[in-house]
C-alpha cells in the first residue's frame, strides 16, 4: 500500500470501479428495458406510487429501530418539508428537534 494522503490499494480501486460499472449498467439497462415496454395506465399508477413506497420502506425500519425521538424528528422534517418546500430547512428543523429531544433526555 502506498503511504500518503490519498493512498489506496489496488483491490479497493478494483472494487470501487466494479461497483461503478455495475451501478451504471443497471441504471442504463433499466432505461433501455423501460424504453421497450408499453406503459399502460395500470403500470403508470404503479410507477407513480413507487417513490412513496421506497421512502416508506426506507424510513419505517429507521423509526422502529430508533424509537420515539427518531420518529418525532422525522415528523418534524416531513412537516417542515410539506409546509416550506425547502429540503435544507427541513433537515435543519429535524436536527434542531433532535438536539431538543436530547436535551430533555429522549
Amino acid at each position: 500500500m502506498i503511504d500518503g494522503a490519498f493512498s489506496a490499494d489496488s483491490m479497493f480501486l478494483f472494487v470501487v470501479l466494479g461497483m461503478t460499472a455495475v451501478t451504471y449498467a443497471l441504471r442504463a439497462g433499466g432505461y433501455w428495458v423501460m424504453g421497450r415496454v408499453p406503459i399502460t395506465p395500470k403500470m403508470r399508477r404503479g410507477l407513480e406510487a413507487l417513490p412513496g413506497a421506497i421512502i416508506v420502506s426506507t424510513i419505517l425500519p429507521i423509526i422502529l429501530q430508533g424509537g420515539l425521538a427518531v420518529g418525532l424528528c422525522l415528523i418534524v422534517a416531513a412537516a417542515a418539508q410539506i409546509r416550506l418546500k425547502k429540503e435544507y430547512i427541513a433537515v435543519f428543523f429535524a436536527a434542531a428537534a433532535a438536539a431538543g429531544l436530547r436535551v430533555v433526555g429522549l
